[in-house]
């Protein structure tokens, strides 16, 4: 007779095992007399940064088009996911199972006019107003009435801010056009600039605040992804700041060892460069 370990550790080493092996692999480290010591101390809180991160990270690997890392940043993401419904078997809240069963419910509630009675014969926006039709009668099923409930406290900043917006974009409080918008953004960084010298520094986060929180609503009506959009200023500060090191490094030098107008003028250098090679 086979014992039920044997079992499980063939399938733990089996390659071809897909899912299964993996739910095992992860029951097994956090088995409380065998499992690994830095597993079985882990909580919903502290898994929590590894899986935001996980999830930028496959974002980034999408931003690259990096296609060969992107088949590993989505295992990573997934074991989060397998590591959260672990933790929530053990304190009998939910499993991997029911979490997969709730989603695919929910895909199905949410779709209809695929697999339900309803046509298939409309367009992509306005599947999205079903969509958000579907998903405000799911908030009010969770006694969640008002507009802006439901939007994760947890979720990065900026990409809250985008959400918050929308919603209450969708019941009409939202500036008519663009313009709107870009004199708001004037306004805020104007009251920064003159009020910094007297306002407390708490004041003056909260200042900053607004003016996050406008640019973020800028690029919403320029149907911009604001995340997106700093990643991609952050990749290119990175490399043009890469170019000063390496013209520096030429000379021996360091950026320490250089002047602000002498890294300046690299900067203006390797940003012609940039838009030379861009045709």
């Amino acid at each position: 007779m086979t014992h039920p370990s044997q079992i499980s550790d063939a399938l733990v080493h089996d390659s071809e095992g897909g899912l299964p092996r993996l739910l095992e692999i992860m029951a097994q480290l956090r088995d409380p007399e065998t499992g690994c010591p830095w597993d079985l101390v882990q909580t919903f809180a502290t898994i929590a940064p590894y899986t935001i991160e996980e999830a930028y990270e496959v974002a980034d690997a999408i931003e690259r088009q990096a296609w060969a890392e992107l088949q590993g940043e989505l295992g990573d993401l997934l074991l989060q996911v397998v590591y959260h419904a672990q933790i929530g078997a053990e304190a009998g809240h939910f499993d991997f199972h029911s979490v997969t069963r709730g989603v695919a419910d929910k895909m199905v509630a949410r779709h209809p006019h695929v697999f339900g009675d309803e046509s298939r014969d409309k367009s992509a926006d306005q599947q999205t107003v079903d969509w958000e039709r579907i998903k405000a009668a799911e908030r009010a099923a969770k006694a969640e009435t008002g507009v802006l409930d439901g939007v994760a406290p947890g979720l990065p900043a900026l990409l809250r801010a985008l959400k918050l917006q929308k919603r209450a974009a969708r019941v009409g409080f939202d500036w008519p056009s663009t313009t709107e918008v870009l004199d708001k953004v004037v306004e805020e960084a104007r009251e920064l600039v003159e009020a910094k010298d007297s306002l407390t520094q708490d004041e003056v986060a909260e200042e900053m605040g607004d003016l996050l929180f406008v640019m973020a609503n800028l690029a919403r009506h320029l149907q911009v992804d604001p995340e997106a959009a700093l990643r991609a200023a952050n990749a290119k500060f990175i490399r043009r700041f890469a170019s000063i090191e390496a013209a520096l490094a030429k000379g021996g030098r360091r950026p320490e060892d250089s002047t602000l107008a002498e890294m300046d003028a690299l900067w203006n250098a390797a940003k012609a460069a940039e838009k030379a090679a861009k045709g």
